[in-house]
């Protein structure tokens, strides 16, 4: 850890939208305004076609740090970010935040990978949310826009990571009528994600600083009405939410072998995730969520309360994500019979299916131990009892 860490955490918002969508306008409204009684820092990552205010900011400077009138801090950032933050952090670490501009990216992914991977970055700043800026007049027209092959709809990305939406320019819609559709339309893409209604970019800093979205325990808060078995999350064929919600409890180590396995073969596909879990034999409540790769979980201080019914939920939202894969995985996590003995003869998926013989049931909280039928015996672990892990020999579902 370097000399400037301390023990004060500076909490991080990063803020991404659409060309037009007002974020300018936003961190312009912000900056000037000297009734807030905040501090924070405004740093611009990869420059975009327009920036802050060009009587804030110059956009000629690799590097350029502009404190302005109410004493918040301006930078732009055209190199390495986690340099520039290291760089930044005695200047902001009585702050009261930083908001990160991802200006010509097309999702905040690699802005937050930096908050868990550096370690310095993360014994001096905390992330805190991403949001995502939306024109109210276009949005729509955005998120059907269909794409070149091998092309990704930067608009229908940004809304997925975004754990708040700003709904901007409400003044150019008709009527309340279309607001609510495209504040569905909003929700189809990302189910979680509270929405705030704005006109000219106008908010209170409050409204985007310290709401804590990446806080296990604020997982607690996410809305759980959503979660029905019957509704239609899809919005495209390729960005889909998928949620869960069962009166079971869960067997605790099948769901993190299960949830790791969704990691690294999704990861790459994953764009934020969330649940709340109640585990067998455990009176607190289970929480977890994450954004691609990066899973943060663990027990709640929060108890499930004695005439509180005792539901497990979740929601993944990604891209080219199989919704009956992960609901019949996730449900596998909620059986005690398994359904075979040891000694049974199998099919495992070990990328190809193989046959083998069920060696253990429960090992090492996998569902089972198999003994592969080749030249070395190779042992292989079945984490999930379901046909996309292990089935009976000659079952004709093909891998998900």
């Amino acid at each position: 850890m370097t000399s400037n860490a301390t023990d004060k955490k500076v909490p991080v918002t990063i803020l991404t939208g659409f060309l037009g969508a007002g974020k300018t306008t936003l961190m312009n409204n912000i900056l000037n305004d000297t009734t807030h009684g905040m501090k924070f820092a405004v740093i611009e990552n990869e420059f975009g076609e327009v920036g802050i205010d060009e009587n804030i900011l110059s956009e000629n400077a690799e590097e350029e740090l502009i404190e302005v009138m109410n004493g918040c801090i301006c930078c732009t950032v055209r190199g390495d970010l986690v340099e520039a933050l290291k760089k930044l952090y005695k200047r902001v670490a009585q702050f009261d935040g930083v908001i990160i501009e991802t200006t010509g990216l097309a999702d905040p992914a690699p802005v937050c990978q930096t908050f868990f991977i550096d370690e310095d970055i993360k014994a001096m700043y905390d992330l805190d949310s991403v949001i995502t800026v939306v024109d109210t007049k276009y949005i729509l027209e955005r998120l059907a826009e269909v794409k070149p092959e091998g092309v990704e709809n930067e608009s229908v990305e940004q809304v997925a990571f975004a754990d708040k939406i700003l709904l901007n320019k409400i003044d150019l819609a008709e009527n309340e009528d279309e607001l609510k559709k495209i504040e569905a339309e909003l929700k189809k893409v990302n189910p979680i994600a509270p929405i705030q209604r704005t006109k000219n970019s106008v908010i209170s800093p409050k409204d985007v600083l310290n709401i804590q979205a990446f806080e296990l325990e604020r997982v607690l808060d996410f809305d759980p009405e959503f979660l029905s078995e019957d509704a239609e999350h899809e919005h495209d064929s390729s960005v889909v939410s998928i949620a869960v919600k069962v009166q079971k409890d869960v067997n605790i180590a099948m769901l993190e072998k299960w949830v790791q396995r969704l990691i690294m073969d999704d990861g790459a596909n994953l764009y934020r995730y969330k649940g709340v879990i109640a585990v067998k034999g455990m009176d607190n409540k289970f929480v977890f969520q994450g954004v691609g790769m990066l899973f943060s979980g663990g027990c709640s201080n929060a108890k499930w309360g004695e005439d509180e019914v005792r539901e497990s939920r979740f929601v993944f939202i990604g891209k080219n994500l199989d919704k009956e894969f992960y609901k019949d995985g996730f449900m596998a996590c909620c059986e005690d019979t398994l359904r075979f003995e040891v000694g049974t003869l199998v099919e495992v998926n070990v990328g190809t299916y193989k046959s083998g013989k069920v060696l253990k049931q429960w090992d090492e909280g996998n569902a089972y131990r198999v003994e592969v039928d080749n030249e070395m015996k190779t042992n292989v672990w079945a984490p999930v009892d379901n046909d996309v892990y292990i089935r009976l020999p000659g079952s004709d579902k093909s891998i998900a």
